[in-house]
């Protein structure tokens, strides 16, 4: 085993090469604001990349493999860019880095009890104890996943199986808004319902569920043959931050026997806001919650949570082998295994390191931080607010706000009207331009049909004097581009 855990042709161990990397990565990470945001390799780099995916006869040196591993990740967008603002971005603590590395070494299958006592130990402590800052009972259980999307469809599959018989499944119809996630319809999907199962309610001008169009579709539907099982509410709207009204929501749940999920993927951090928890009212009385650790706590990806409100239920579902686990034994154990909770039997140590953020910043600190990314969206309509031109399309919510650069054309009697078309063309360009000169990326998006940009500004690492610097230099850009198009 000559040269065993040592690069040949450095002198370098494997461990020194980690050490080096990791010190390189985070000086590099520190200077925050110089990484190019969005870096999509071109033709001949993905040529290239190509080729070196193939692997050789023979072994190559350490440290090249590792230059060309860096190489090849550079090409991404930065989701972690405190000036990154389209989609959900992931604006990763330090911490969690740390904790995935620690969580990574050690390489544990997170299945049963047996082979994670400790992890799963904790694991099992913080679904309880994030069920509990949800407002769920002590009942509830649940499961770290990979994020929102599995999520939502081990609480699917649950509802599923805990309302419906095999019999029901074809006549059972599923209410959802037309903001609700896409890896909703994805999980409906995957569970076996069709897409005509489906029923679109009605929004309200906020975009979000209205419980009156909700009640109406039931009773359409009940009146018809069919078996209206799960309403899906929503706490931040991807495109707006908006919160369905989950009180009265679950109501009509309640009253109409419907297992109410909420998708909490994005918005239910706010729970553990300082200022900002009561936006959260209500989610206490779903069945299930979707929670993403990686969007709103800071994580590395492959950190959600499914929380549901009988633990049990979950069991009834997942659990692997009733031959010598019963339903009723396992949901009362202290010794969890996990792999009859959730859809996958070798699973990684997903909790630790988000148990390691909190730990080393504490439940104050990561209030402050939820808070500072509402503010600083708010920061951002009122900034806009001031400017000529600017029009916003959804006021700040849950660090979500969306607005548009409005081009005018000018009548014969001086009056101005909307040019659409060339107000949509500026905002395409300004997103563009922003991109391309490293300035910030603020994506667009449409709403009720009109294409126009939106932020999501929740980086703990961007000051307010930033977000302004961002508002004025898109402003710069949308007055050059009209310009110009005219």
């Amino acid at each position: 085993m000559e040269g065993k855990g040592e690069d040949r042709t450095s002198g370098a161990t494997p461990a020194q090469l980690v050490e080096e990397l990791c010190q390189s990565f985070l000086r590099a990470r520190s200077r925050t604001l110089s990484p190019t945001i969005v870096d999509v390799a071109d033709e001949s780099e993905v040529a290239v990349m190509r080729e070196l995916a193939i692997p050789g006869n023979q072994a190559r040196p350490m440290r090249q493999t590792i230059e060309d591993m860096l190489r090849i990740m550079s090409h991404r967008v930065a989701m972690e860019h405190p000036k990154f603002f389209g989609f959900i971005p992931s604006p990763v603590h330090e911490s969690s880095l740390l904790g995935h590395v620690i969580s990574t070494m050690f390489n544990i299958h997170a299945g049963s009890w047996y082979e994670s006592s400790g992890p799963s130990a904790v694991e099992d402590a913080m679904v309880k104890w994030l069920a509990q800052r949800a407002g769920l009972p002590a009942s509830a259980g649940g499961i770290f996943v990979s994020g929102g999307s599995i999520a939502n469809l081990t609480a699917i599959v649950t509802a599923r199986d805990t309302r419906l018989s095999f019999e029901q499944r074809a006549k059972a119809v599923i209410y959802v808004s037309e903001q609700t996630h896409s890896s909703v319809q994805k999980a409906l999907d995957i569970a076996g319902f069709h897409a005509t199962q489906t029923r679109r309610v009605e929004c309200d001008k906020l975009y979000r569920l209205q419980p009156s169009s909700l009640r109406r579709l039931i009773a359409a539907d009940r009146e018809a043959g069919y078996i209206p099982f799960l309403v899906v509410a929503t706490c931040g709207l991807t495109n707006t931050g908006g919160i369905d009204p989950i009180p009265e929501i679950a109501k009509v749940a309640e009253t109409e026997d419907l297992w109410l999920h909420v998708d909490g993927a994005y918005g239910a951090s706010v729970i553990l806001s300082k200022q900002h928890s009561n936006l959260a009212e209500g989610v206490g009385r779903a069945h299930s919650l979707s929670w993403d650790a990686h969007k709103w706590l800071f994580q590395t990806y492959g950190c959600g949570v499914v929380l549901v409100r009988e633990a049990r239920h979950l069991i009834q579902s997942f659990a692997t082998s009733a031959s010598y686990i019963q339903d009723a034994d396992e949901a009362s154990s202290a010794e969890v295994n996990f792999w009859n909770r959730g859809i996958e039997l070798t699973r990684p140590v997903r909790a630790m390191k988000l148990w390691f953020t909190l730990q080393v910043l504490g439940l104050d600190k990561i209030g402050e931080f939820i808070d500072h990314g509402i503010g600083l969206a708010e920061l951002v309509q009122q900034a806009f607010e001031k400017l000529e031109n600017w029009t916003i399309i959804t006021s700040a919510r849950l660090g979500i706000v969306n607005f548009s650069y409005v081009a005018w054309l000018e009548g014969p009697d001086g009056e101005r009207t909307e040019d659409v078309s060339l107000s949509e063309r500026v905002n395409v360009e300004v997103s563009k331009r922003a991109i391309a000169q490293n300035i910030a990326a603020p994506l667009t998006t449409r709403l009720s049909g009109s294409l126009n940009l939106r932020m999501c500004t929740i980086s703990p690492s961007l000051g307010r004097d930033d977000i302004i610097e961002v508002v004025h230099a898109l402003d710069t850009l949308a007055t050059t581009v009209s310009a110009e198009m005219n």
